[in-house]
């Protein structure tokens, strides 16, 4: 077999979408797995969905997420060029359009908006499509050529057969047959000149010796037109990869309203790229073994694109929040620290060392977003319940609590050095002479100090970082509002 050659060709129409990241991200396993050759292809030929700077967000995500591509637009390999609308220009579309015309595999179409707009509809996958009748196939040679000397508008359509049928092979999927009835005339080269995404997706990746095209199995359907394509200039056929469905919690098509559909959303989210990559990885791919955590080269060695499944993937972001969390647990902390401090100082305003705070979160946390909420009593003492002193496991109440911190306030008083050896060794002295359990006291100093049921740190670590004065005037307010009850 021929070295594997795949090529990842994005249309530039917005942020990346997951689909088409994991679209990406297949193609470059498929290819690296096997030592191939992984392209990066541009496909602009539909202007009308253009969007400025979208190109860049493309080069962006692909070297962000490690998708290394071994030709492109900025890496000739010998195919070039990489970008359709450049491709147009040297008039190979056009070029390899006339030739299925002088085989009868395609014909100039001049009907106006007019007349198509009475020919009949049938509903496709949910889709109301014009079925053309072929009516320009009739046109004599002198006709058609009158018509083109007349500067008269056309399209060039592909001649499909009505009878018979058509079959073609899909690596998940398997052997696939459709009615050539079933096949409309789909148009190759729009009447401004320019390839239709379906021609020139085509004669791109002959020309440029693609062996594998994966795709999402939304162009199942329009496979047989493209293997009659293949199949009319005699051209070998590449392996179809046709990807399941991604969908949301709700099995509908992940889609903008989501929230988290584009590669960027899940960034501005604090989801880290390689956590990202990883469950991307899995929609739609399973390994062997029962293990769900890779590095982009774990991928690559064990990636077998035969053990894709077909059946839609639910994007579950309860279980990427969970695969982030382990990332970040596994993260060193200084590049931990740094991707946490923007958070850090938009929630804490006054001085604290952040970067005991944010060791405090790191195991704590499954986001970014999530610091917030661990961190935002250091503040300020949040209003509180005082029904959270009742713990039935460390056998407090709001009497007992009352009494606990009116009895240790004086011992913190006295503390001169508020880190954290120094209180805990303080209050375990008190705890030993009182003769009851630590969580029977530290309980509700913790509660007293951070005003929350769950905090990222214990009593005196939060106390080390709130500081002395910060520390007793929280219990003593701690108490003020137990005596108050």
């Amino acid at each position: 077999m021929s070295k594997i050659r795949t090529r990842y060709a994005p249309s530039p129409t917005g942020r990346m979408h997951v689909g088409n990241l994991r679209s990406a991200l297949y193609e470059f396993l498929i290819a690296k797995h096997d030592g191939g050759d992984f392209m990066l292809r541009i496909e602009d030929t539909d202007q009308e969905r253009f969007v400025e700077g979208a190109v860049d967000i493309i080069y962006r995500t692909m070297e962000k997420t490690g998708l290394i591509h071994d030709e492109g637009p900025d890496k000739d390999g010998g195919y070039g060029p990489y970008v359709q609308s450049e491709r147009m220009k040297t008039g190979i579309y056009m070029k390899y359009a006339k030739e299925l015309i002088d085989k009868g595999e395609a014909y100039y179409c001049f009907c106006d908006k007019e007349r198509l707009a009475t020919l009949k509809s049938e509903v496709v996958e949910g889709k109301e499509i014009t079925i053309y009748d072929k009516h320009c196939l009739g046109l004599s040679k002198e006709e058609v050529q009158a018509a083109l000397d007349a500067g008269k508008p056309f399209v060039i359509r592909q001649n499909n057969p009505t009878e018979g049928t058509t079959t073609f092979h899909d690596e998940l999927y398997g052997d696939i047959t459709v009615n050539n009835s079933e096949l409309d005339d789909m148009i190759l080269i729009k009447s401004d000149g320019y390839p239709t995404y379906n021609f020139a997706n085509v004669v791109d990746d002959h020309t440029m010796n693609i062996t594998h095209v994966v795709r999402g199995n939304e162009y199942l359907s329009s496979s047989p037109k493209y293997v009659r394509l293949y199949e009319a200039f005699g051209w070998e056929v590449p392996v179809y990869v046709h990807l399941p469905l991604i969908t949301d919690e709700n099995h509908k098509k992940l889609s903008k309203r989501s929230g988290h559909s584009s590669f960027e959303d899940l960034l501005e989210q604090g989801f880290v790229t390689e956590a990202i990559v990883n469950y991307i990885a899995l929609l739609g791919w399973s390994p062997e073994d029962n293990n769900e955590i890779f590095t982009l080269d774990e991928l690559i060695e064990k990636f077998d694109y035969h053990r894709i499944n077909k059946s839609p993937s639910v994007f579950d972001i309860v279980k990427l929040r969970w695969m982030n969390g382990e990332y970040l647990k596994a993260m060193d902390f200084d590049s931990f620290y740094e991707m946490a401090e923007p958070y850090l100082k938009e929630t804490l305003t006054k001085e604290f060392d952040l970067k005991k705070i944010a060791a405090m979160v790191k195991t704590r946390i499954e986001v970014f977003p999530d610091i917030a909420g661990q961190v935002d009593f250091f503040e300020a003492l949040p209003e509180y319940d005082i029904a959270m002193y009742t713990h039935k496991k460390m056998k407090t109440t709001t009497e007992s609590s009352l009494e606990v911190l009116k009895e240790v306030l004086p011992v913190l008083e006295v503390v001169d050095n508020y880190d954290n050896d120094t209180l805990y060794q303080a209050i375990l002295k008190f705890v030993e002479e009182k003769g009851c359990k630590n969580g029977y006291v530290m309980w509700p100093i913790r509660t007293a100090v951070s005003g929350k049921q769950m905090t990222p740190a214990g009593a005196t670590e939060i106390m080390e970082i709130l500081g002395k004065e910060e520390s007793l005037k929280r219990i003593r307010k701690g108490i003020e509002l137990l005596e108050n009850a």
